[in-house]
C-alpha cells in the first residue's frame, strides 16, 4: 500500500503545474546548447556568409591547412582554411582566424569558423584574462598542438551545422570526412 500511494504521489508531483516549466526550462537549456541561434553564431553567420563559396575564403587569404580532421569517436572537425596574419592577441567576431569545411556531394561545406588567439601574444597584452568572445571563454590548447609548437586559445562556433555535442564543442558528430578526396577550390 505505501509502494502503491509513493507512485501516485510521484505521478502527481511531476504533473503538477511546477514541473512543467522545469521540464521546459530543461528542454530549453538543452536545446540552446546545441542551438545555431544566440548572439554569437548569428553574429559568426552575418559575418561569415560570404565564405559559404571557398573560392572567397581563398581569394582573401585563408589557406587550406591539413586534411580532413576527423575523431573515429567524436565525429569530426572538416577541412580547416587558416588566415594565419589573424593568429595574434586579438579576437574579432568578424575576423574568424579559421574557417571550417565539410567535404560533401563533391564540394566544401561551411560549417564552422573557429577563433584563436596565440596564448604568449594574448597574455602579453591581457596578463591575468582568459581571452573570450561575446561572453564565451575560449579554451586552452598547450603546445605542440595541430597549429605547431605554440600554445593557443581556441573556440569552435558550429554556425552553418547544428552539433548535438554543443554549439561550441570542438567535434561534430554530424560532420564526416568520409567524401574527403583533396578537394581544392
Amino acid at each position: 500500500m505505501l509502494r502503491g500511494n509513493l507512485t501516485c504521489a510521484a505521478v502527481a508531483l511531476l504533473l503538477s503545474p511546477s514541473a512543467v516549466p522545469v521540464a521546459a526550462a530543461q528542454n530549453a537549456a538543452h536545446a540552446a546548447h546545441s542551438s545555431l541561434n544566440g548572439p554569437l553564431p548569428d553574429a559568426v553567420r552575418n559575418a561569415t556568409d560570404r565564405y559559404r563559396d571557398v573560392n572567397n575564403a581563398v581569394a582573401d587569404g585563408y589557406v587550406q591547412f591539413q586534411g580532413c580532421v576527423s575523431g573515429p569517436e567524436r565525429g569530426a572537425m572538416g577541412v580547416h582554411y587558416a588566415k594565419f596574419a589573424l593568429f595574434d592577441g586579438a579576437l574579432d567576431v568578424s575576423t574568424p582566424e579559421v574557417l571550417v569545411y565539410e567535404p560533401r556531394n563533391g564540394g566544401l561545406h561551411l560549417v564552422a569558423a573557429e577563433y584563436v588567439a596565440d596564448a604568449a601574444a594574448w597574455h602579453a597584452v591581457h596578463p591575468s584574462d582568459q581571452p573570450q568572445l561575446m561572453g564565451h571563454l575560449l579554451q586552452f590548447a598547450p603546445g605542440p598542438n595541430r597549429y605547431g609548437p605554440d600554445a593557443f586559445y581556441e573556440l569552435h562556433v558550429w554556425a552553418w551545422r547544428q552539433n548535438p555535442s554543443g554549439t561550441f564543442a570542438d567535434w561534430n558528430p554530424r560532420v564526416s570526412c568520409v567524401s574527403w578526396g583533396g578537394l581544392v577550390p
